[in-house]
């Protein structure tokens, strides 16, 4: 008796500590750096990304910036697993073959630099609020 109510007791707290790890790591921070490391250099600050206030304050839909394979927006909840932009678009510069003097390298960091900025000031400028210039959102950077 002894023996099965320690199993059934050990086999709760493993199912518990699974949930709660796997929530974890789900979970984005509330401040997130936009530090890309496909950038070995950056023009201009690093941007920081209040996730908390867009996602809890502002109420907006994880599909408004995150989206599937096909680019349609994601509909997640708590403890779905979420990658940041880099982690799928490790080849940007395969859409970004307008220019072919460009090298890849630039043909990436293009691309992503204008996806990004398409998502974030596009919705700023749709719902008139949020940062308008550059040095809103870029901090000068420390020399």
């Amino acid at each position: 008796m002894k023996s099965r109510s320690l199993k059934l007791a050990l086999a709760v707290i493993t199912a518990v500590l699974f949930a709660a790890v796997g929530l974890y790591a789900a979970s984005a921070p509330d401040v997130i750096q936009m530090n890309n490391k496909g950038f070995k250099k950056h023009r201009k600050g690093i941007v920081t990304f209040a996730h908390a206030k867009h996602s809890g304050d502002y109420k907006l839909a994880c599909g408004e910036c995150h989206h599937d394979d096909q680019g349609k927006p994601r509909v997640l909840k708590d403890g779905d697993p979420v990658k940041g932009c880099g982690e799928c678009h490790k080849e940007f510069g395969k859409i970004a073959k307008a220019d072919k003097k460009m090298k890849k390298a630039e043909k990436v960091k293009k691309y992503y630099e204008k996806a990004i900025h398409a998502n974030c000031v596009g919705c700023h400028k749709k719902l008139k609020k949020g940062p308008k210039k550059c040095k809103d959102c870029h901090p000068k950077k420390k020399k």
